[in-house]
Formats: structure tokens, C-alpha cells, sequence
């Protein structure tokens, strides 16, 4: 079972019930700490898709694609709104088999920053803002919580369908 299923507007807690891939060795997660830099999003969604194809989704699988799309925006957020100068973000990355989901979560070291409940509206002449809605038509749920002892971790639940096996 996954944990904090919060939706956008709801109270941002997360559960300390363990994931079930905390249990299966076969099946890590990847826990990761990155640069707070554009270098350090590109790591982060290389180790995503590395990670999800270790899992048994190729790279140019829809899950694997949304999984990387996701982390990419999410960590770009943290670099773009979340840096603190000298401190990294995070990258967690946990598969639910069973449930049939991937949980994504950022995390970075601004707790003042917090990303709105709900996407933001973008103008199609725009040239950034998009993100969010991205994220919010490929997650089936998404938000954010504040991490101790500081700054905030934003996540996102992807739904994906079973494993494709590699021939060899």
C-alpha cells in the first residue's frame, strides 16, 4: 500500500506505513540525493527511467515515459522554486506492484515555497506553468508535505500496467 493518498486541497500528512516494495528486495527503492541544479534534473530522470527499467518497464514504455516526465517536472520545480543555496534535493522512487503504481516523491529545502493544491491555469502564449497540469493529468493523485526538520516534499502516485518481460 502506498502512503499519504492525499489529493490536491486535501490536509498534506504523510503515513509512516511502509511501502510494499520496502518489503520486496527484489524490487528497491531508489532513494537518491541530486544537485540542486539543471545537471542534477537530468540525473534524477536518467536514474528514474534506469530504475523503472530495472522494474521491467523499457524506456520507451508509457509507464517509464510518464514516470520520467513526471520526476523531471517535479525536480525542476525544486531547482527552479525550492533551492537553498548548498542544499541538495531528493528523489524517491517506490513501486506498488499490487497496486498497480509507481509514488514519485521530491523532495527539497524550501518549507516556504509550497506548490498551490491545484494546478495552476497557464496562457497558451506562456512560456513556463505548465508543469503542474502535466502532472495533474498523469498522476491519479498528487501533493505535497512538509519535511522534517526542514523544507517540503511534493509527490505523485502514476498508474502503471503490469511489467514487460525482456526476451534474451
Amino acid at each position: 500500500m502506498l502512503t499519504g493518498t492525499n489529493t490536491p486541497g486535501d490536509e498534506h500528512q504523510r503515513s509512516t506505513a511502509p511501502l510494499a516494495a520496502d518489503t520486496a528486495p527484489e524490487l528497491p527503492l531508489l532513494d537518491e540525493q541530486f544537485v540542486s541544479s539543471p545537471r542534477g534534473v537530468q540525473l534524477a530522470r536518467r536514474l528514474a527511467v534506469r530504475r523503472m527499467e530495472e522494474w521491467g518497464y523499457p524506456p520507451a514504455s508509457d509507464a517509464s515515459c510518464t514516470v520520467a516526465l513526471i520526476v523531471g517536472e517535479l525536480a525542476a520545480n525544486a531547482v527552479r522554486h525550492g533551492r537553498v543555496p548548498g542544499r541538495d534535493f531528493g528523489l524517491l522512487l517506490a513501486l506498488d506492484a499490487a497496486a498497480g503504481l509507481v509514488r514519485i516523491e521530491v523532495a527539497d529545502a524550501a518549507s516556504a515555497k509550497r506548490p498551490p493544491t491545484a494546478p495552476p491555469s497557464s496562457y497558451p502564449e506562456g512560456e513556463s506553468g505548465r508543469g503542474l497540469l502535466l502532472v495533474d493529468v498523469l498522476a491519479v493523485r498528487w501533493g505535497s508535505a512538509p519535511r522534517r526538520p526542514v523544507g517540503k516534499t511534493v509527490w505523485a502516485e502514476v498508474p502503471i500496467g503490469a511489467p514487460t518481460r525482456l526476451r534474451e
